[in-house]
């Protein structure tokens, strides 16, 4: 469906012109875990700037993601659409030609801006200005691209990003609001730190999560298969070093450990870092009440969860995403909010936010009513999952899955097995409860809910056994 037309004219109609409309920030991270952010109760770590947004606005305690995985869940954030709908449900190739949230802000009048980890093997589309990583890029002198030139940049990739994204500020037309996505590739794996970061927690003995030693007593075969536990699948590359002499069993498990998450942890404060800068930049610049910023990453991670590193299963350190936001005036500073938002709402909640209105084909919803701390009426009180990339990369089995307020239900459909918990009395999820007598009624009526949302979002399985491999238009799965 193209929703562009008529925008502009929508816009006359409705009165609002570029002072009525609110600037929109959105900066994303890359497996970024809500348990890593000390404004979510996190004990790992410090992040004085994102605590600062958080006192200042609204900090989502059940932000999630619908496929937990880089790629797609970039793709449902632009589109406010499902993987089966939006044509990634893996690595492939995004169709730049299909709606976006930054076209129709862009149609709309909005100066578009977006810097950083991409990740969507085509071009950007619906920006006036882009500057983006190839792939994954590099955390030392990376290599950026535009539409016009290809060039190595001398630094550090994070502060870069931060400059780019504040140059964009700087010279942006006056006379428009602004929409500017600013994407850190931070903390994504192999985590590479700055020099002085990597310094500084070098020495410093990160706590062990209360579920480290999980051997899966009772789970799936899926747990058991995944090939992404930190005693056993962290690389040299990872560990940048060679264990002690004569270090073996859990004492080796915990060293590996200790060099993921000091590595891990020094890359997220050089991220809290720069989002100070950029948040006291709109300070400097008079941009604090008339902008809407959201902070995210695109999933969640395991911190040595489980014994794991990495993402992409239903449990709640993957599934959940961080999400602050603040704006002046219409946030309540230092609020908390248990309402259930999922990736695919950013869309529509950023158009509603700029007077527009939300196309009837996104599939998500307008959060603004969450953010203002007035949950709307009939708001979800459930969610639905699927998980497709199997074998690669780390061997998770493909699964399906409901989340409802205190439960979940999860099923890995390739081997046909299944995993329930009651969230309220076991939220580490070390219990499964499906072959308890007494869970049978409760796994029933969750079942029954998973088809049912299963059919409302019109998945009808169109990449359960073929996943496209280089992308819904044949195009190359990677630009290079």
């Amino acid at each position: 469906m193209n929703f562009l037309p008529g925008l502009v004219t929508c816009l006359l109609a409705c009165g609002q012109g570029p002072a009525d409309r609110p600037n929109i920030l959105f900066i994303m991270t890359d497996d970024h875990a809500a348990h890593a952010i000390s404004a979510y109760g996190g004990k790992i770590n410090r992040t004085p700037h994102l605590d600062q947004l958080a006192k200042e606005g609204v900090r989502l305690d059940r932000c999630f993601v619908t496929n937990s995985i880089c790629t797609p869940s970039r793709a449902a954030i632009l589109t406010g659409k499902y993987s089966h709908k939006n044509g990634v449900p893996v690595f492939n190739r995004f169709d730049g030609g299909q709606q976006t949230v930054a076209k129709l802000l862009q149609a709309a009048g909005y100066h578009t801006g977006m810097y950083g980890k991409w990740h969507l093997g085509s071009d950007p589309t619906g920006f006036d200005q882009w500057k983006i990583l190839p792939g994954q890029g590099l955390y030392h002198d990376p290599v950026f691209y535009t539409a016009t030139e290809r060039k190595k940049e001398p630094g550090y990739c994070t502060d870069l990003i931060t400059d780019f994204s504040i140059d964009f500020l700087d010279k942006r037309p006056k006379d428009k609001p602004f929409f500017l996505m600013c994407h850190h590739k931070a903390p994504h794996r192999n985590w590479q730190p700055r020099a002085d970061k990597k310094a500084k927690w070098a020495n410093i003995e990160v706590p062990l999560p209360e579920t480290f030693d999980d051997v899966y007593t009772g789970k799936s075969d899926a747990s058991r298969e995944a090939t992404m536990r930190v005693a056993d699948h962290l690389t040299p590359n990872d560990l940048k070093e060679q264990p002690p002499e004569g270090l073996t069993g859990r004492d080796l498990k915990i060293w590996k450990y200790q060099r993921y998450m000091r590595d891990y942890l020094a890359c997220v404060e050089s991220v809290d870092d720069n989002i100070g800068r950029l948040l006291d930049h709109l300070d400097r610049q008079g941009l604090r009440d008339n902008t809407l910023v959201t902070y995210t990453s695109d999933q969640g991670f395991f911190l040595g969860d489980h014994g794991w590193y990495d993402k992409r299963f239903m449990y709640e350190e993957s599934l959940k995403m961080p999400f602050l936001a603040r704006w002046p005036g219409k946030i309540k500073p230092g609020t908390t909010s248990g309402d259930m938002v999922l990736n695919v709402d950013f869309a529509p909640t950023f158009l509603a936010a700029a007077g527009l209105p939300v196309p009837g084909d996104m599939q998500g919803q307008n959060a603004l009513g969450v953010l203002a701390g007035n949950s709307p009426k009939g708001w979800r009180t459930d969610m639905y999952y699927r998980y497709y990339h199997y074998p690669a990369d780390h061997r998770v089995q493909p699964h399906i899955g409901v989340r409802t307020l205190t439960h979940k239900l999860i099923h890995f459909n390739k081997i046909d097995q299944w995993e329930l918990y009651d969230l309220t009395t076991d939220p580490r999820e070390m219990r499964n409860l499906i072959h308890e007598p007494e869970q049978q009624a409760k796994a029933k009526e969750l079942k029954e809910r998973m088809l049912a949302l299963k059919k409302e979002l019109g998945d009808s399985d169109q990449f359960a056994d073929q996943q496209p491999p280089s992308g819904v238009d044949g195009q190359p799965r990677n630009r290079k």
